[in-house]
């Protein structure tokens, strides 16, 4: 079928395409590097939901097994936008690396579980050290502990509970760095007595292996344990100030659904985490679990931040301790519509 050319026709092709061409030069691709964990969750529904195109943004989302990892990416500019983990940040910051935490995603989302032989020895009125020394005293090798490569969030807080928190012996564990999902793999296949791991894991290994118990969630772990944020390279951040302030606006209403309405936030979850991989319930539940508290405001997580940062030091993850003053970018939230 074919159409008059007419004068009106033609002034309306030509009336059309500049306001075709305003939008496409309104949007800005970003590069967004992103943990396949329930913890980045906000993100995902923020994409799903259409409210990161609102903003300005085209996300482009590649997934990364760690946070280390993630900040090669990040320092070469591979990526513009990291949600992940804040303690390899400091890392990134004592290297040079130019980045700015403009809104957290979630806290308190490592947890402990330990397989079904270890678990054994966490009995009532046996303390979680003396558990571990009982592993060892009767199997005469330490208990095998997965988590992520040292200077990450997971692998911070398991030291920091078995160190600092329940005082274990170190000759009584061994632990064993790797990725996401060889851990999660470690752990059903009874390679390994223990792991610190995040949601969907956690509702993963507990419904394929009930006998997999948890033994110590976020807090416990960790006081205040920080977990994923979102980071914008500073580049990035000088060129798209009104986007980013969309984007965490965006974080803001993503942060309230998931804690209101999990449920109804579960399809833009999965869509981005689950890829038809994983059952749409098992999400669902990891949305309610334990080790899933979604918060947006970095102001919350800047002291327990200061803190891991210390201990990373005292680690050797991290040379020295780093100002925070400049790391943390809060006025984009405190600006954000219904932000508490």
């Amino acid at each position: 079928m074919s159409f008059p050319l007419t004068r009106r026709t033609v002034l309306g092709a030509a009336l059309a395409a500049p306001a075709f061409t305003s939008a496409r030069a309104q949007s800005a691709r970003a590069r967004v590097g992103v943990i396949p964990i329930v913890g980045a969750a906000p993100l995902f529904v923020v994409d799903r939901q259409g409210w990161a195109r609102e903003a300005g943004l085209d996300l482009a989302i590649t997934t990364f097994e760690s946070g280390p990892n993630m900040i090669q990416a990040l320092a070469s500019g591979t990526i513009d936008i990291y949600v992940a983990g804040v303690a390899p940040l400091g890392v990134a910051r004592s290297r040079g690396v130019d980045v700015k935490v403009v809104a957290s995603t979630a806290t308190g989302e490592n947890v402990f579980v330990a397989t079904p032989r270890l678990a054994a020895f966490f009995k009532p009125g046996t303390s979680h050290a003396e558990a571990f020394r009982a592993y060892r005293a009767q199997t005469g090798k330490p208990a095998r502990l997965a988590t992520q490569p040292p200077g990450s969030v997971p692998n911070t807080t398991l030291q920091y509970w078995l160190w600092e928190q329940i005082k274990a012996d170190r000759a009584d564990v061994e632990i064993v760095a790797m990725g996401i999902d060889a851990t999660q793999q470690a752990i059903l296949a009874d390679a390994v007595e223990g792991a610190t791991i995040r949601e969907p894991a956690l509702t993963i290994v507990q419904k394929r292996n009930p006998a997999i118990k948890l033994i110590a969630v976020g807090d416990e772990l960790f006081p205040g344990q920080p977990g994923s944020v979102v980071a914008i390279s500073g580049a990035f951040l000088a060129r798209n100030e009104e986007r980013v302030q969309g984007l965490v606006n965006g974080l803001v209403k993503a942060g309230r659904l998931l804690t209101q309405d999990p449920d109804k936030a579960a399809p833009d979850v999965a869509a981005n985490l689950a890829k038809g991989i994983v059952d749409p319930a098992i999400i669902r539940a990891a949305l309610k679990s334990p080790a899933s508290k979604f918060s947006i405001d970095p102001r919350a997580i800047i002291a327990p931040t200061a803190a891991m940062q210390d201990y990373q030091v005292k680690l050797g993850s991290l040379r020295e301790s780093v100002s925070l003053d400049g790391l943390f970018e809060t006025r984009f939230f405190e600006r954000a519509p219904a932000a508490s």
